[in-house]
């Protein structure tokens, strides 16, 4: 049972990384907060199959899973944070 887990954990990262190779690969992913949110939707997903599976955090006690999430989700957000305060600004007059 454990491996059949592991294994279908393992085909779905294998699964969204390819979605992620071909969004970042179609040239619609520049200056797009649509993409870099489903991007960072799929990082958030990845980290949360390696955490629980590959960690073994889905039998770990409450806290250290609470922790791990909440650092992905800590991280992710800063990302996402430095990616819009990167982008142009879109001035109405330009």
């Amino acid at each position: 049972m454990h491996a059949n887990r592991l294994n279908g954990a393992w085909l779905l990262l294998l699964v969204i990384t390819g979605v992620t190779f071909w969004l970042g690969e179609s040239g619609s992913a520049v200056g797009s907060v649509a993409v870099a949110l489903a991007v960072l939707g799929q990082a958030f997903v990845k980290g949360l199959v390696v955490a629980l599976d590959f960690l073994e955090l889905r039998e770990a006690p409450p806290l250290w899973r609470w922790l791990v999430i909440g650092w992905l989700v800590l991280v992710l957000g800063l990302i996402l944070l430095a990616y819009t305060v990167g982008l142009p600004s879109r001035s109405a007059g330009g």
